[in-house]
Order: C-alpha cells, then structure tokens, then sequence
C-alpha cells in the first residue's frame, strides 16, 4: 500500500499520464507479490524462521518501492530538491537490509520491520499526496492509502510479537496497496479527460 510517490513542481496535466501508468505498473507489482506470497509463504507464523522464498519477498517489496520512487522522481524531474522522495528511497533500501537480517531471526521479526517501514513510508505518501493534489490533482486514493499504510503499520508491528500472526496480513497490506493504485489510475484518467 504504501509505495510512496514523489511530488512534481510541474503545474500541467502532464504528469497524470505517465503517473497512471507507474502506478499501473506499482499495482501490477503488487498483485504478483500477493500471489507468489500466498502461495509458498502465507502459512509462516511469527514464530517461524522465514523460508529462503519469505526472506526474497519481503526483501524485495520495500526495494521495489525504492526503485519505483526513484523512477518517479526521474520522470517528475524533481532532482535533489524532492527531499521526501529522497527519504523514502533512503527509508525502502535500510528496510530491505532490515528483511535481510530479519531473515535469520523469525517472521515475527519480519512483520516488526515490515510494520515500521509500512509506518512511516505511508506517512510519506500521505504528505506527498496532499502536496501533490495541487499540481496533479485525483490524489484522494493515495491520501486513504497512505492514512491506511499508517495504520497497517502500526498493527502489523503491534501484533509481530504475537504467535498467531502471520506472513498472510502483509499479503492482504500489498492487495490493499494495489486496490488504491488502480483507484488512483481510474482518478487521474477521469481527471485527464475533464481537463481535455
């Protein structure tokens, strides 16, 4: 859910279409996550040790957020002076080494890292979304998606310590995520055409 965006100073309707697209992209990434995760990992409780397959996911979903954050500060154009942007890759890369070392402990240490990254990366887009409604506008889904990755974070740290809990909440996070980049596609391409 999180995936965080960066803000353009770029004040035409310009950014909505190549913005669509990254975030058709960011849900596809997601809906494939989701799968490969509940289909070889969603039954690993907190106790567990991370399978070598759970240790490649959960490493490479804040990764991916960094490379796609970056791919979009490139096409906004926003260089050095996108400081939120910048956090966020900085913040996806100390996660993934985060899941690197949470990989030798438990799941539950796993969800620790996940919940905090989730946390704050959420915050993040929220602020960047509301930054962003005036340049780009249709930024509601990821203003509720990034209230939603504050919260999720929130639980998913709350309840690591929890022998019940599992690899299959973050699934459901990433699903949540992919739902609102596909709400976001539909906001932007609704908003393109009233501008047209």
């Amino acid at each position: 859910m999180t995936q965080t965006t960066v803000t353009s100073t770029t004040t035409t309707t310009a950014p909505s279409s190549w913005l669509r697209s990254l975030h058709l992209i960011r849900a596809a990434f997601s809906l494939i996550w989701v799968a490969l995760v509940a289909t070889t990992s969603a039954a690993l409780m907190s106790t567990d040790r991370p399978t070598v397959i759970a240790a490649v996911l959960l490493v490479i979903y804040p990764l991916w957020d960094a490379v796609a954050t970056l791919l979009e500060r490139r096409m906004a154009g926003t260089g050095p002076i996108d400081r939120a942007g910048a956090t966020n890759v900085a913040l996806g890369l100390t996660t993934a080494a985060g899941m690197i070392a949470a990989a030798f402990s438990t799941v539950g240490t796993a969800l620790l890292v996940f919940g905090i990254w989730a946390l704050l990366s959420g915050a993040i887009q929220l602020v960047v979304a509301i930054r962003r409604r005036r340049t780009v506008g249709a930024q509601w889904p990821m203003v509720i998606s990034g209230g939603l990755s504050v919260l999720a974070g929130a639980s998913f740290a709350a309840m690591s310590a929890s022998p019940t809990s599992s690899l299959s909440t973050v699934a459901g996070y990433s699903a949540f995520g992919a739902f609102w980049f596909l709400v976001s596609v539909i906001a932007l391409s609704i908003r393109s055409r009233r501008d047209k």
